[in-house]
């Protein structure tokens, strides 16, 4: 997985419009990155999403992401690398904003706006409900799309009817603060929809493919402050609503001692079959 978040420079080709390459304000830089091999062959959209915040971390060094608005416009394939090409909007002292296009055998599969951050000092506050104590080991699960510890006292795969809530604790191995962002990223795209899922009495994520199909079609991530993902983290989910063929759920991040780090909001195409 982490070599996925290595994403590898190109030079622009003849098909991209290079403004003046002096003025880094406006540049263009174009990224290929590599895929998981999943059973399925799609790509994970938690994937596409790292790969956006690598993308703009490296196509803008001196600050950080402070938000990422991802739409989702087609079904990626696992059987090629997806190009990330990335167009600087503005470069300020304090701000810097990109836009991102992911292509994959020439279509466009998914799209960015990037806003970033110089740091600055300022006055903090927050108001968030206190974060419980951290669930034991008895409480461990496995995720196949997440490669590292998580925890949680609510069974997704359960069918049993419940608040559209979930919090799901999470610890990757050691890695450096500079991924946190994706790491963070690519997690917060699978729970919400199996969230929205627990107020429909015997279904549960499982039953996507054969009971309903579900794909996310927007996704928003946005960075509070600096973190680290080798330390224990809380991923807070709700969903609030159901409607018309779709589902919306947002979240927040939160470290052990409940400060917040990161939220995240999303909507899905979640359409049951008669």
């Amino acid at each position: 997985m982490l070599s996925c978040l290595d994403l590898r420079l190109e030079q622009p080709t003849s098909a991209v419009a290079r403004p003046d390459p002096t003025d880094r304000a406006t540049a263009i830089w174009v990224f290929e990155g590599t895929n998981q091999d999943l059973e399925y062959h799609r790509l994970f959209g938690g994937q596409l999403l790292a790969q956006f915040v690598r993308a703009a971390a490296f196509a803008c060094p001196d600050k950080a992401v402070k938000s990422v608005h991802v739409l989702f416009a087609r079904e990626g394939k696992s059987d090629a690398p997806v190009h990330y090409i990335v167009h600087g909007q503005h470069r300020g002292r304090s701000f810097a904003a990109l836009t991102v296009t992911a292509r994959q055998k020439g279509d466009i599969i998914a799209t960015a706006s990037v806003s970033m951050h110089a740091h600055e000092e300022g006055r903090a506050l927050q108001t968030v409900t206190q974060v419980p104590p951290r669930l034991s080991a008895d409480h461990a699960i496995e995720h196949t799309l997440l490669p590292w510890e998580t925890r949680a006292a609510v069974d997704l795969d359960s069918g049993d009817v419940g608040a559209p809530e979930y919090d799901l604790w999470m610890r990757t191995p050691e890695v450096g603060p500079e991924l946190a962002p994706a790491l963070v990223a690519y997690a917060t795209d699978l729970n919400l929809i199996p969230t929205a899922l627990r107020v429909v009495e015997g279904m549960d994520q499982r039953g996507n493919g054969t009971e309903f199909t579900s794909a996310t079609t927007s996704h928003t991530v946005w960075f509070h402050r600096p973190f680290r993902t080798d330390d224990w983290l809380l991923m807070r989910h709700h969903s609030p609503i159901l409607a018309h063929g779709r589902c919306f759920g947002r979240g927040d991040i939160l470290t052990e001692d409940g400060t917040l780090v990161a939220s995240f909001a999303q909507e899905a195409l979640l359409r049951f079959r008669p």
